[in-house]
């Protein structure tokens, strides 16, 4: 007995589905996260609260253009400079008040 072969279209057709699902489950969820994350980076200027991905909350006193890096103060004393790209999300104004 011969197996049985499908034919070439089928296959064709089984790939545009993986195709459109990769698309839609996969890539366009994560073009969408990197272009909000872009907006965020150009959203960021001296006096924004932000959190970073470590769970820091501070306000940006220093942007640098020419380089990523930006300075958070925590308090009056306390500050750090970390790249833009740990920045996860920038707070309402007084945010650091209410905590």
């Amino acid at each position: 007995m011969d197996a049985q072969q499908g034919s070439p279209m089928s296959m064709l057709i089984i790939f545009a589905i993986f195709g459109l699902i990769f698309y839609f489950m996969i890539y366009r969820p994560q073009a969408k996260r990197n272009k909000e994350h872009r907006q965020l980076m150009s959203q960021l200027a001296k006096g924004t609260e932000v959190l970073t991905s470590g769970g820091l909350v501070g306000k940006i006193t220093k942007v640098t253009a020419d380089s990523d890096m930006v300075v958070i103060a925590f308090n009056e004393t306390n500050e750090v400079t970390i790249k833009r790209d740990f920045i996860v999300a920038v707070l309402p104004k007084g945010s650091i008040k209410s905590l």
